[in-house]
């Protein structure tokens, strides 16, 4: 009995311990520190970053790498074809290579590295191209978002590591609404988790195209983001994971209108609810989950500056009003952002609430 007593009482205070320190408020971020780590005469829109490289696309051609330790540039160079200089707007990357997209008509598809290797892998003519995002599911399955093609968006799937690129039958995907198309803004119209994808539009609809088998089937769920015009929709999505995401994005011609441009689901994109309505921060075009943070924080980026929430979304802080196209987190503490003119880091400082 003694025995059974003391394992009791030991238990309930750890209970006792562990409860007290869940009860602990996250860290909230309260400022940021910003360092230009690129200085470019280009607007970039397409970022990737990890623990080696800092990996971006821009205007006039140009795609690059430098060093994420001491921010030294790896590579540098610009793609001229034909005597055009492409706009990259969407990058990806894979563990055996990169991928830089351009935007315009010719649509052009690059497989690259460090090195400053490239070989063009997919040309699109077709008449009035535009595409916006890339992204992979593995070394082998990728996925890109362009605009609507005779009245379906046109989505390219890879099988083979990015050698070659079909584009999703027609047939296979949701009854397309007239004037539906996405945003190149911040190569974040696409998400992938597991097997999952998440592909966003705007324009006439604003709806997250979902697949559960890495593009063979979708689906189209309906979404409470403002549409109707070619410059409203949904500009970025993001997940947590694969119950928990966020869209944002609203009408950049608008930036301050703040009426339904945000939006969260608990449902893996199924349903989404509208968050902090009529209330900051207006448009955004792109959002991420800070990493390790539960879901709780996320940071919203846009030529109006940088937006932070601890709370879901529920409600924003303003914390700096540095104009930024697109963010990619190398940690909790840190990531990078790329907007006209180049590249910068961004710290973010805490305060412990109690």
């Amino acid at each position: 009995m003694k025995h059974i007593f003391l394992c009791l009482f030991a238990f309930f205070c750890f209970s006792c311990v562990k409860v007290s320190q869940n009860q602990q408020g996250p860290q909230v971020y309260t400022n940021v520190k910003i360092e230009t780590v690129l200085d470019r005469d280009i607007s970039i829109r397409a970022l990737n970053v990890n623990d080696k490289h800092i990996f971006y696309g821009g205007e006039k051609g140009e795609f690059g790498y430098l060093n994420t330790a001491d921010h030294s540039i790896a590579y540098i160079g610009e793609v001229d074809f034909n005597g055009n200089q492409p706009e990259f707007r969407a990058i990806a990357h894979t563990g055996d290579a990169d991928f830089i997209l351009s935007a315009g008509n010719p649509a052009l598809l690059y497989k690259v590295n460090f090195f400053g290797k490239r070989m063009l892998v997919h040309q699109d003519n077709t008449a009035g191209i535009f595409y916006n995002a890339l992204a992979f599911w593995n070394d082998q399955e990728g996925l890109a978002l362009g605009d609507p093609v005779e009245n379906c968006l046109r989505l390219l799937v890879t099988r083979d590591g990015g050698n070659s690129w079909k584009p999703v039958d027609c047939k296979q995907l949701p009854g397309f609404i007239p004037g539906e198309a996405g945003f190149a803004a911040s190569n974040t119209n696409i998400n992938i988790k597991g097997n999952k994808a998440w592909v966003v539009t705007g324009g006439a609809a604003a709806r997250v195209y979902f697949t559960d088998d890495k593009g063979i089937t979708w689906k189209a769920y309906d979404t409470p983001i403002i549409a109707g015009k070619a410059t409203q929709g949904i500009y970025s999505v993001d997940f947590y994971n694969e119950d928990l995401g966020v869209i944002v994005g609203g009408d950049y011609t608008q930036p301050n209108q703040m009426h339904n441009n945000k939006a969260i689901t608990f449902d893996g994109g199924k349903s989404w609810q509208v968050i902090s309505n009529q209330a900051l921060p207006g448009y955004k075009s792109c959002i991420k989950f800070i990493p390790n943070s539960g879901g709780r924080e996320m940071v919203a980026v846009s030529f109006t500056g940088i937006a932070y929430s601890s709370d879901f979304g529920k409600t924003w802080k303003q914390l700096s009003d540095k104009g930024l196209y697109t963010i990619s987190f190398l940690n909790e503490y840190t990531a990078y952002a790329a907007g006209k003119g180049g590249i910068k880091k961004i710290v973010f400082l805490e305060d412990s609430m109690d």
